[in-house]
C-alpha cells in the first residue's frame, strides 16, 4: 500500500474519543503513522507471519496501519472501552496493559502515556513489552525523555531512534491553554541485545 493510500486509510479510522487525561489520550495523527509504518516496512521489521501487539493502543492507529502493510495477526491492548470499534482482522483486549500475556508475539508498538499526567505512567507498557517474546520494539514516545534507553538496557535491549518529527497535541481537555500545542517526539526501535 502507498504512504499516501495508508495515510488516508488511518485517517478515516473512527477517531480517538479522547476523554480521560490522566489517561494521556492523544491521538496519533493518520500522516505521522503511515511515515512511522513505512519505516517499520523499510526496516523489514513487518512483513508476511508478523505478528503485531499495539499497547494502549487508543483507536487502533498504528496496530491497524501494520495490518494494513502486511502484518499476519493484530492484537489491540486498550483500557479504555470508548475506544473499541469493529475493524476487521484485529482483536481487543480491553483492560490494564499488565493484563496482556507478552506472548504471541514479534512486535510491539506504542504511543504510551508518557508520565506527564501521572509520573511514571509510561512505565507498565515499557516492562510490559520488555519482558515480551518480541523481537522487535517501536515506541514514540517524547524527544525530550532520558529514561528509555536505560530502562530498555536493564532488560537488556538495545535501542536507536529511526524516526523524528512534530506530534501536535490538541486542545481537548481542561489544563490546555491554547487552542493547539506541539512536542517534538522521537519513534525508538529495540532489539534484544
Amino acid at each position: 500500500m502507498r504512504l499516501r493510500h495508508l495515510a488516508m486509510a488511518l485517517s478515516n479510522l473512527p477517531p480517538h474519543p479522547q476523554r480521560d487525561a490522566s489517561l494521556e489520550q492523544y491521538a496519533t495523527e493518520g500522516d505521522f503513522a503511515a511515515r512511522w509504518i513505512a519505516e517499520i516496512v523499510e526496516q523489514g521489521d513487518l512483513e508476511t507471519g508478523t505478528r503485531v501487539v499495539d499497547l494502549g493502543a487508543g483507536n487502533g492507529i498504528l496496530g491497524i496501519g501494520c495490518l494494513l502493510a502486511g502484518a499476519d495477526s493484530v492484537l489491540l491492548v486498550e483500557q479504555d472501552p470508548q475506544c473499541v470499534h469493529e475493524y476487521e482482522g484485529v482483536e481487543w483486549l480491553i483492560g490494564d496493559v499488565k493484563g496482556w500475556s507478552g506472548t504471541d508475539v514479534d512486535l510491539v508498538i506504542m504511543n504510551p502515556p508518557w508520565g506527564v499526567q501521572i509520573a511514571m505512567a509510561d512505565r507498565p507498557f515499557l516492562e510490559a513489552a520488555f519482558s515480551s517474546e518480541a523481537r522487535v520494539i517501536y515506541l514514540l514516545h517524547s524527544a525530550k525523555a532520558s529514561h528509555i534507553e536505560n530502562l530498555a538496557k536493564s532488560f537488556d535491549w538495545g535501542g536507536e531512534v529511526v524516526l523524528s518529527g512534530s506530534f501536535r497535541l490538541p486542545a481537548k481537555y481542561e489544563h490546555h491553554s491554547s487552542h493547539q500545542g506541539m512536542t517534538e517526539v522521537a519513534v525508538w526501535r529495540f532489539k534484544r541485545n
